[in-house]
């Protein structure tokens, strides 16, 4: 069965690209006036409409309004209470918001679960070894370098 197009499913799904923007208004919040934000909807490609609608719609029914899901987020990622980090998640795009919730709701998840606590200690113990492994490498180099110190330019230009 091959795909719909943008436009195909926009008819389908909403009975035109009208419609679907009128439902946006609604969903959408914003500061400026409702028939400004219409006519720039209007413009948009039918494609990014649909994406809009989609995360428009899953913040609605999930968490309520934007503002409860930074809360959610701020509050999962454990900074409920930093407010420099809340400023910062203002700025972001609701869209990538949706993404940070649902990458904090896998954490979580993973966390919780006894499969995830022994990845994540696992994880722990790889990145403390890591380091250590450096370490060692970077004390074997300069030995190596000291063991053959009479090779190089100025051994080639004394034997002969």
């Amino acid at each position: 069965m091959p795909t719909k197009s943008p436009l195909e499913e926009v008819n389908d799904k909403f009975g035109g690209k009208d419609k679907l923007v009128e439902k946006l208004v609604g969903l959408l919040e914003s500061d400026e006036p409702k028939e400004e934000l219409r006519k720039r909807l209007l413009a948009v490609a039918n494609k990014k409409l649909l994406r809009l609608h989609g995360v428009a719609s899953l913040v609605k029914e999930k968490y309520g309004s934007r503002e409860k899901l930074l809360e959610q987020l701020a509050g999962s990622t454990g900074r409920a209470k930093d407010k420099d980090y809340k400023t910062r998640l203002e700025s972001f795009t609701t869209p990538r918001l949706v993404d940070a919730a649902k990458v904090a709701e896998r954490r979580t998840k993973a966390a919780a679960s006894p499969k995830g606590r022994a990845q994540a200690a696992k994880a722990a113990s790889a990145k403390a070894a890591k380091p250590a492994a450096k370490k060692e490498k970077a004390a074997k180099k300069p030995a190596a370098k000291s063991a053959s110190g009479k090779s190089g330019k100025g051994a080639s230009k004394s034997a002969g």
